[in-house]
């Protein structure tokens, strides 16, 4: 199986820094800094990126779990919401939400949820990121 990577570089300042991420596929660079960490600056940050990773991975692994139960989807769509919290120890993630809503012909609601479900704990991402509170919403849409 293939290993990933990124890079990125961090430059300190006495704006509190900044910086570049980019992947080793090289289709994005993105900036980052204290302010789009922290608060409300522009450019990307880790958590950002974490919960793309995360989303992406769930949509995935949900999408082939229902194909290869013989529910194809047509679209499986899913936000991931990152929580960043200040600790006595320290800047902890607390929270992970994913919101998910999949259009998928011939299944109900209830057994869309066990699917998502069991994607939620299986998930590569999800399993690497067991520490923090994963939630799921996951709804049919049309």
């Amino acid at each position: 199986m293939p290993v990933r990577s990124a890079r990125a570089v961090w430059e300190p300042n006495e704006a509190g820094g900044g910086g570049e991420i980019v992947p080793e596929s090289g289709d994005f660079t993105t900036s980052y800094s204290r302010r789009s960490r922290f608060e409300q600056g522009s450019g990307s940050n880790p958590e950002e990126l974490l919960g793309a990773a995360h989303a992406a991975c769930f949509s995935m692994a949900l999408s082939l779990a229902l194909a290869g139960a013989g529910h194809e989807p047509e679209r499986v769509e899913t936000q991931a919401k990152v929580h960043i919290d200040r600790q006595e120890s320290g800047f902890r993630i607390t929270l992970i939400e994913l919101s998910t809503v999949g259009k998928v012909p011939g299944i109900d609601e209830a057994t869309f949820r066990e699917f998502a479900e069991r994607a939620k704990a299986t998930c590569p991402v999800s399993v690497a990121l067991a520490g923090p509170e994963i939630t799921l919403e996951a709804h049919l849409g049309s």
